[in-house]
């Protein structure tokens, strides 16, 4: 079986977070549409994600080990497996959905803090003295990126204004990542627009990168 991993970043309750509810009906109708996929799920508003220090890392982007581990108090050791299984949990799945809200332009400080402590050396990464390079190109993999916001930004201003777009598209990519679809759901705050609006006028970006992403597994496999 494959994974898809599923990673939401609003604080708020799926009740009550339009990013979540997004995200929830996108996943349901992927895992119904690809029944070879399992579903994972990685609340960062809920989880244990650790503040990343440099007391875990022999370097900024390799866990320490041996006799460096075994020096540990206990929390700083719990604090080193869990990143190692954050990490994996990622470097093992086959597709990635992010469901994300605007902050300042950007995205929650969790969803950052998430993303540097799985950035390791030799998983997700490879370091050497000339270059870094991405090592998720190993497989075919593909990545949705859902994000909403209380305001609507032009799309002539999209490179300039929608940093966490741009931000997960540049790093999947550099990842190794090929396929990446964004559904944006713009204008939940906004008096003409609102949440049930915004959603509805998502729904093309929606049903597009669905389809997308179930049709590459087609053509993958073929």
């Amino acid at each position: 079986m494959k994974t898809l991993l599923y990673v939401t970043a609003s604080p708020k309750p799926e009740t009550e977070s339009t990013s979540k509810q997004a995200g929830r009906a996108f996943v349901g109708r992927f895992i119904t549409d690809n029944s070879d996929y399992n579903l994972e799920e990685l609340d960062l508003a809920t989880s244990d994600i650790p503040e990343p220090s440099h007391r875990y890392f022999k370097n900024r982007v390799e866990l320490v080990s041996g006799p460096e581990y075994d020096s540990l108090g206990d929390n700083d050791k719990d604090a080193v497996n869990r990143i190692n299984q954050l990490c994996t949990q990622f470097q093992n799945a086959d597709a990635y959905v992010i469901a994300a809200p605007m902050w300042s332009l950007s995205f929650p400080s969790r969803l950052k803090q998430y993303i540097d402590c799985i950035m390791l050396n030799n998983r997700l990464i490879h370091v050497t003295d000339t270059e870094v390079c991405g090592l998720l190109g190993d497989k075919p993999r593909k990545m949705v990126y859902i994000q909403s916001s209380g305001g609507i930004y032009p799309k002539i201003f999209y490179g300039q204004l929608n940093f966490g777009v741009k931000y997960f598209h540049d790093l999947f990519k550099y990842l190794g990542i090929k396929e990446f679809y964004k559904i944006l759901i713009q204008g939940t705050d906004m008096a003409n627009v609102g949440r049930v609006k915004a959603l509805e006028e998502a729904s093309e970006d929606f049903e597009c990168a669905l389809e997308k992403m179930s049709c590459s597994k087609v053509l993958v496999n073929a």
